[in-house]
């Protein structure tokens, strides 16, 4: 029984976890990053609009916050609709050590 749990206990201290697989993220965690995306830049929008009413500060600053105001939802809607850009590249299949059958051949008993 000691066995088993010294290896259970080594098997949780390991922190790297290695992927096999080329596959996307999943479709909710797409969607998890781009809503967290959209509501910070949203956020930081919200506190600019109050600080360029709020404090007094010379016209320059005010017209910096503003613009921040402005232009952060623009930004913000363009972040959320950009979907997949971790995804890796599609694999090229011209290579000569390509394991697939080329369509022009024929196959046995045709």
């Amino acid at each position: 029984m000691e066995d088993v749990n010294s290896w259970r206990g080594s098997r949780r201290n390991q922190g790297v976890v290695h992927q096999v697989t080329d596959a996307q993220p999943s479709l909710t965690d797409d969607i998890r990053r781009r809503e967290r995306s959209y509501l910070i830049k949203m956020g930081i929008r919200l506190v600019c609009l109050i600080l360029a009413v709020a404090v007094p500060a010379p016209w320059p600053v005010k017209l910096l916050l503003v613009a921040g105001a402005v232009l952060l939802p623009y930004l913000a809607v363009i972040g959320a609709n950009q979907r997949g850009k971790d995804v890796p590249p599609a694999l090229d299949m011209t290579s000569p050590n390509q394991n697939e059958i080329p369509r022009h051949r024929r196959e046995i008993g045709s």
